[in-house]
C-alpha cells in the first residue's frame, strides 16, 4: 500500500458546510471522485486531484524552498472530521490557495529542485525511497509537480479552497 496526497476543490459554500457538518465532506469527496473516474473532465472542471507517490519529495523540496504554504498536508484541521486515512483532512483557504499558485508561478521544476538529486532524496529518506533509487533523472517527480502547479493554478482561478488529506 502507498500513501498519496489527494485535494478535493471546494467553493466557499461548499468549505462552510464542510465545516458544519464533515460527515457530507466525506460523501461528497467520495462522489465527486467516483464521478469523475467515470467519465472524463477537462483539466479546468477537474475537482480532484492527487500527488501520488511524490506527496513527500515535494513536500521536502517545498520545505527547502520556504515555500509559504503546506501543499503536501494542508492547512488548519477541518473541524470534527473523522481520520480519512493518516489524520483528518485539513483545509486550503481561496486565500492559501492563491498564495501558493503565485509562489508555484515563481518556481518552476528546475528552480524548485535547485542541486537537489535524486541520492539527496534517498539519503534524506524520502518517501518512496526505492522510487528515487529507479528514477534517477526525476520525471515522475516532475510530471507530478506540473500537475499540482496547474490544480492550484485552476483553483485558485477559481477562488476555491482546497481540503487536503493523505490515504
Amino acid at each position: 500500500m502507498s500513501i498519496v496526497t489527494q485535494y478535493l476543490r471546494l467553493n466557499q459554500r461548499e468549505l462552510e458546510r464542510a465545516a458544519r457538518e464533515p460527515d457530507w465532506i466525506s460523501a461528497f469527496a467520495d462522489e465527486v471522485a467516483e464521478q469523475e473516474s467515470e467519465r472524463p473532465v477537462s483539466p479546468s472542471e477537474r475537482r480532484t486531484h492527487n500527488t501520488g507517490k511524490a506527496w513527500d519529495a515535494l513536500r521536502f523540496l517545498f520545505e527547502r524552498r520556504a515555500f509559504p504554504v503546506d501543499l503536501a498536508h494542508g492547512g488548519e484541521e477541518l473541524p470534527g472530521a473523522d481520520d480519512w486515512g493518516y489524520g483528518p483532512p485539513r483545509v486550503l483557504t481561496p486565500e492559501q490557495v492563491r498564495l501558493a499558485a503565485d509562489a508555484l508561478a515563481d518556481l518552476p521544476f528546475p528552480a524548485l529542485l535547485g542541486d537537489t538529486t535524486a541520492a539527496d532524496l534517498v539519503r534524506a529518506d524520502v518517501y518512496p525511497t526505492g522510487l528515487w533509487e529507479d528514477d534517477p533523472d526525476l520525471p515522475y517527480l516532475q510530471a507530478h509537480h506540473a500537475a499540482l502547479t496547474a490544480f492550484v493554478r485552476t483553483t485558485a482561478r477559481y477562488r476555491h479552497g482546497l481540503l487536503v488529506w493523505s490515504a
